[in-house]
């Protein structure tokens, strides 16, 4: 997706060598026009693939998720970081830890809102290491529902998350992948 790769290059801040800042744009402020082309496109990937739900981490996963549901008409759910008032009763749960944050969430679902009958599209900002992919397969998994594919905008391709989930046998459709972030330089795989 160029838009998103000259977005990346234009308003993107390497902070290191694994860090990727993209706030202007994606995980703090928004870009709508580019977060409707990001929901478009995965849902020119995904399409006829029987999706009836989309799931996402709050929070910088909701916007390109939302996107992607709005196109496909279907609803969008996002794992919550637990505690809620309001988030109490009969619940999936999953634990993710997050590279950038260097600190552990514990993320849930409420079971009525995904069951069985569901065939999910799973939808994040990054993929790096794959953790916040795995507690999503892994809340998913409690529902008993099935994953059609995981959607990322941005792929760090040098760290091992697509390796493992193509291990896993999930397919995976990322936007921009990226190379390197070496020399505070971004390199683009494709």
């Amino acid at each position: 997706m160029e838009s998103l790769k000259q977005k990346i290059c234009s308003e993107g801040t390497v902070l290191s060598e694994q860090v990727l800042k993209v706030d202007a744009f994606l995980n703090h402020q928004i870009d709508p026009q580019l977060m409707q082309q990001i929901g478009h496109e995965f849902a020119e990937r995904f399409k006829n693939q029987g999706i009836t739900k989309i799931v996402t981490i709050e929070a910088s996963g909701i916007a390109p998720a939302v996107m992607a549901g709005l196109e496909l008409g279907v609803p969008v759910i996002f794992a919550r970081k637990y505690q809620s008032l309001t988030l109490t009763d009969n619940l999936y749960i999953s634990k993710v830890f997050s590279f950038t944050k260097q600190t552990e969430s514990t993320l849930a679902i409420s079971s009525k809102h995904l069951n069985a009958d569901d065939h999910v599209l799973l939808v994040d900002d990054f993929l790096a290491n794959g953790h916040a992919a795995k507690a999503l397969i892994d809340l998913v998994g409690q529902a008993g529902a099935s994953i059609a594919g995981i959607g990322v905008v941005i792929e760090k391709s040098f760290q091992s998350g697509r390796a493992a989930l193509d291990a896993e046998g999930y397919r995976i459709e990322s936007l921009a992948r990226i190379q390197s972030l070496a020399g505070g330089k971004v390199t683009f795989l494709e």
